[in-house]
């Protein structure tokens, strides 16, 4: 039998016209929406195109969006001080520095001077405590981790008492969702093991998985003999293999292929995440509902 597809697309269609009705109906009580900055150094093509995309979200749900460009050469203070400038701005409630920065400019630093009541993205070192307390103390859990956690639990998968698997320990998905999986909490209270490519008989854990999250970054990783019949399959990497003509431009793609054999594993498992459209649209929406939940933060109705 082949595994229900737990697609990331239609997943984030769903959480956008949630959170685009809110915001109306916060816009209508409190005569304010959401505020978004981005701040963008530099013009790598890669951030450029992602920075588009997050600015084409926002404006859609009705946020007041700011895209700040600057010079690839900006001094560091200058940047700190604009980062501090968004940090006083009451009608800002989300600040984003999107990476990679230039190398004259200390990417730590340049995170931990954003507000923690603002940032978004869950980097900062608080939101990391905060997300390991867990509990009422969460305000922001990373968007990755946060999307994975919303596709299990939309998708009705039983986390409770649930053997999870994470492969990978990144600090930007496999050590927050690992957290976030065995908090008491909705789509958690699990029993999570975390593995990753150094691990004695990586094979063996991935097999006592109920519900297994790859984050490796190694294309094909899992072989379908590692996944347990009936598990939930979440894979979180997207490897670029190759290129091809796309049938619709004529021009080249890339070809992505996950850290899990897709095509064998979906003949095992019984839901699984494809690549792309899976794990990959559910990150900005996470961002986009990051920034709302501030807002409400700032109001004081949650």
């Amino acid at each position: 039998m082949t595994a229900k597809l737990i697609k990331g697309t239609e997943i984030r269609e769903q959480i956008l016209e949630e959170i685009a009705s809110e915001v109306l109906e916060l816009k209508e009580k409190h005569g304010i929406v959401p505020g978004l900055v981005t701040i963008l150094v530099g013009e790598n093509p890669a951030s450029m195109s992602y920075v588009t995309l997050k600015i084409k979200t926002a404006t859609r749900l009705g946020f007041k969006e700011i895209q700040d460009s600057q010079p690839e050469d900006i001094a560091e203070e200058d940047l700190l001080n604009l980062i501090d400038k968004y940090n006083n701005d009451d009608s800002i409630d989300g600040i984003l520095v999107q990476l990679p920065l230039p190398k004259h400019i200390d990417e730590k630093k340049v995170l931990n001077a954003i507000d923690p009541d603002k940032d978004v993205d869950g980097f900062h070192p608080i939101n990391v405590g905060r997300l390991m307390i867990g509990g009422d103390a969460v305000k922001f859990a990373p968007c990755t981790p946060a999307g994975i956690q919303e596709m299990i639990i939309r998708a009705g998968v039983e986390t409770s008492g649930a053997e999870v698997v994470v492969v990978g320990r990144s600090n930007i998905v496999g050590k927050p969702i690992a957290n976030m999986m065995f908090q008491k909490a909705e789509g958690a209270n699990s029993t999570v093991t975390v593995v990753h490519t150094r691990t004695k008989d990586l094979a063996a854990h991935c097999k006592r998985a109920d519900i297994l999250i790859v984050a490796a970054g190694v294309p094909g990783l899992v072989e379908p003999a590692w996944i347990k019949p009936g598990a939930c399959v979440i894979d979180v990497g997207v490897n670029r293999v190759g290129e091809k003509i796309s049938e619709k431009t004529g021009k080249k793609i890339a070809i992505l292929r996950g850290d899990v054999d897709f095509d064998a594993a979906k003949e095992i498992a019984g839901s699984i995440t494809p690549v792309p459209g899976g794990v990959g649209p559910m990150t900005i929406t996470m961002l986009m509902k990051n920034t709302l939940k501030s807002m409400k933060f700032k109001l004081g109705i949650i």
